[in-house]
């Protein structure tokens, strides 16, 4: 057994069932600020329920979150503590704002949205939920922070066997930050309104709750439309800077043997051989518009593998095969979004059933981009834990073996399908309890949607 191998393993199991969590409240954090936006603006009761729904499941996730991040970061001191040795005077800025900031703001402000909404005024309530998403987005800034100082390490010099930090603004800003922040951002807000779409599709199809599933099928579909939008832009972002900063992550997910001006886009293609020489298969390809992108010149030069030692490369398959699939999956999401925005405008979102059915099929399809992206930038990094500086080789723990490392990583397995199954479970259990029914004397509008109010429906006093 090769501990190394598994401290990787492990890691990965541990980072990617994480990610799940964060990435569904960060989404759901903006649906809730602002569907309370509108209640608080509005008055109107309906919102009050729908809010309430979504902020239950907001809380659930938020908790199962919490509890996977803990495990997650104590790999750092018991397999990895040559690279905490290496980056601790880094990390401890970014990560301390993340837990003494962020986390303390975005669990504070919840405590008030789940057990104080009708204890404070609207307008605290209403601030509360704004502060909610605000909090779990500052989490999400300081994350990045550290994982991209990683990929484009600045704003420090090595001392010794670690880095000390010399700039702080330049080690938080450094040249991947705000391309990946924007990012992964507009990401994880493309999974919360999916959630939201999802579910409230469902409940069409069932005939239940039409009132606050049609008003959040449209809060959620125009979400979704906007995010689905902004991770293409964000992403074109991202891949320029990745492809000036490092142009070997670059040539490995766009299966880039040789230096090439003028260089094609592949639309379709099987991965690479393993030399880097190209697949044998079948192609399609856009010619030029890879280095139009790139660099916004037609003619433009990229760099290939073939500049790069061997040594160096990342795994090729799994880089190329993460990427494009992202990319397919991010294309497929804002069809089916558009698809849906084409209905709305023409009255007939809430009769196409099979929109509606593929609304919920599609439900996961970010949360599954999300993670073949984090696999495309942490894999596209290798042979690299901190690029150019130190490698994965190096970062390991020399004093714990591979059968401690196996039997961690099978405890921990254990845990998080416990864990899984337990939220699973109450989320299950919340959505086929439902959002609320309408007080007595408020008339359900159509299914059409939301449209007047109903007449004696009252304005809420919260």
């Amino acid at each position: 057994m090769d501990a190394i191998l598994l401290a990787r393993l492990q890691f990965f199991i541990t980072v990617a069932f994480h990610f799940i969590f964060p990435a569904i409240t960060i989404g759901l954090g903006l649906v809730i600020a602002v569907v309370e936006t509108l209640r608080w603006r509005t008055h109107r009761e309906i919102y009050d329920r729908m809010a309430t729904f979504w902020t239950r499941l907001f809380a659930l996730t938020f908790v199962v979150g919490v509890a996977t991040g803990i495990v997650m970061e104590f790999q750092f001191g018991t397999n990895w503590s040559r690279y905490s040795t290496f980056v601790g005077d880094i990390f401890g800025s970014p990560l301390a704002a993340e837990g003494v900031i962020a986390f303390f703001l975005e669990s504070s402000f919840l405590g008030i949205l789940i057990f104080g909404r009708h204890r404070v005024s609207s307008t605290v309530r209403w601030l509360s939920a704004v502060l909610v998403a605000v909090g779990s987005t500052l989490s999400a800034f300081w994350i990045i922070v550290a994982n991209s100082w990683m990929q484009t390490p600045a704003g420090y010099e090595v001392q010794g066997d670690k880095a000390v930090l010399t700039d702080f603004f330049a080690a938080v800003f450094n040249p991947s930050t705000l391309p990946r922040f924007m990012h992964t951002v507009a990401a994880c807000w493309a999974v919360g309104s999916f959630v939201v779409v999802g579910i409230a599709a469902w409940y069409l199809l069932r005939g239940r709750g039409r009132d606050v599933a049609s008003g959040s099928l449209r809060i959620g579909l125009a979400l979704a439309v906007v995010a689905s939008v902004l991770m293409f832009v964000t992403g074109d972002t991202h891949a320029r800077q990745v492809a000036t900063t490092q142009p070997a992550k670059f040539a490995a997910m766009q299966g880039l043997y040789s230096t090439t001006e003028g260089a094609p886009l592949i639309v379709f293609s099987l991965p690479p051989n393993a030399d880097g020489t190209g697949s044998a298969g079948p192609e399609l390809l856009v010619t030029r518009l890879l280095s139009f992108l790139a660099y916004g010149d037609f003619n433009a030069s990229v760099t290939g593998l073939e500049e790069f030692p061997t040594a160096d490369w990342p795994p090729l398959v799994m880089t190329f095969l993460t990427y494009h699939n992202m990319v397919l999956l991010g294309t497929v999401m804002l069809l089916v979004m558009l698809g849906g925005l084409w209905l709305w405008t023409r009255g007939r979102l809430d009769q196409s059933r099979r929109w509606l059915w593929l609304a919920v099929i599609a439900t996961p399809a970010p949360l599954l981009a999300v993670q073949l992206g984090w696999a495309t930038a942490e894999v596209g990094r290798q042979p690299w834990i901190v690029q150019g500086l130190m490698r994965t080789l190096d970062a390991t723990s020399p004093v714990v073996s591979a059968p401690e490392i196996l039997a961690s990583i099978i405890l921990f397995s254990l845990l998080y399908v416990a864990l899984g199954a337990l939220w699973l479970f109450l989320m299950r259990r919340e959505v086929l309890h439902g959002p609320a029914p309408a007080p007595a004397g408020v008339e359900e509008p159509a299914a059409t949607g939301i449209t007047q109010r109903a007449p004696m429906e009252e304005p809420i006093h919260a």
